[in-house]
């Protein structure tokens, strides 16, 4: 695809505004819709009726808490395909939750009702895409992102799509032609193309963060490149923000906590998932051993003794060592995009999956 020919942001000094920007159904919350029953239920569900991701509360707290004392301009913002009319619930829910945020918004789905619209009733890439843009146009220029959603609908290519739009990394037309293959609403097609325009071009987006509720293969987004991590609880999600930087090692013990004391897990399932993440290369060895070191001290994994009397078998060294090899010389994880992901594949795919 052709690169954008937008102007480009200046030189950037240091970012001091990080935005994490969170999917609601299926991320935040643990929406139930898989049938008619449940989704009709779901408008008359109480805030104490709704129920958080296990680990989900604390990471939010834990990342504004870290920004702010960092000096940082935190912001965090709910992008949810659920119509308004549930809005005082879920806002209630936020209260209930203790979660601080900057903004949220629903699509309006009465407004398709009306107007006959009936297929963007279930069509959201469209609708997400204009949203994120939106929130895009109102931020600093230099203001990093970090995107959280999940492997239900279109979260991985939308965000994508989204952080490769603002680097400036897809084209006016190409970008028509990909929505017009899903397919996106004519009119919601020339609506994302002029929001876009007003946009100031620079590489905002750190990292996409994919919550696999429907625990889908995390082999299967290796197309949209090491920027996407796909994650099987907050406890991965939260190591990883430790390795850039957006959380402390205290802060992760605080989801760890949150994983034990509400929802069960136990110190050896939260080991398993720091070594499931460790081999897949999102963080370093040396992140690995710091954070088994001290969780281990507060109880929250295994003794680290243990883990080293386990034998390693040959293919774990060999799985560590190409981790270790793709990894960038400063010793962090490489996060930088492939050159150009295939939109219209990734698309096609899309469709195909449906």
């Amino acid at each position: 695809m052709a690169r954008a020919s937008r102007k480009r942001a200046p030189a950037a000094s240091t970012p001091r505004c990080s935005i994490y920007r969170w999917d609601l159904d299926k991320t935040y919350l643990k929406s139930e819709f898989d049938s008619v029953r449940q989704l009709v239920r779901i408008p008359f569900e109480k805030p104490e009726d709704k129920v958080a991701a296990p680990g989900v509360v604390a990471l939010i707290r834990s990342l504004r808490a870290v920004g702010t004392a960092a000096g940082l301009d935190v912001r965090v913002y709910f992008l949810s395909a659920s119509p308004p009319q549930i809005g005082k619930a879920i806002k209630d829910k936020l209260a209930l939750d203790g979660i601080v945020y900057d903004g949220i918004v629903f699509k309006d789905q009465l407004h398709h009702l009306v107007r006959g619209k009936f297929r963007n009733l279930r069509e959201h890439i469209g609708f997400k895409l204009a949203e994120l843009l939106k929130g895009r146009r109102e931020q600093s220029a230099h203001a990093r992102e970090f995107l959280f959603g999940d492997d239900w609908e279109s979260d991985p290519l939308i965000y994508s799509l989204y952080a490769d739009v603002v680097a400036g990394r897809v084209s006016e037309d190409d970008l028509r032609a990909v929505l017009a293959q899903i397919p996106v609403d004519p009119q919601q097609i020339e609506d994302v193309i002029a929001i876009q325009r007003d946009i100031v071009r620079v590489d905002a987006v750190v990292r996409i963060y994919i919550n696999l509720e429907r625990r889908t293969p995390p082999a299967n987004f290796r197309a949209y490149g090491p920027r996407l991590v796909p994650t099987f609880n907050y406890f991965q999600t939260a190591v990883c923000l430790f390795e850039d930087g957006e959380l402390t090692v205290a802060t992760v013990a605080k989801v760890a906590e949150s994983l034990i004391e509400g929802s069960g897990y136990t110190p050896e399932r939260l080991a398993n998932s720091l070594a499931d993440v460790s081999r897949r290369g999102h963080i370093t060895a040396a992140t690995t051993a710091a954070l088994w070191q001290y969780l281990a001290a507060q109880r929250l994994l295994p003794p680290a003794r243990a883990q080293r009397r386990r034998r390693r078998p040959w293919w774990k060294t060999l799985t560590a060592a190409v981790a270790e090899w793709m990894r960038s010389p400063n010793g962090k994880p490489n996060v930088t995009p492939p050159p150009q992901l295939d939109y219209r594949q990734l698309a096609s795919e899309l469709r195909g999956a449906k």
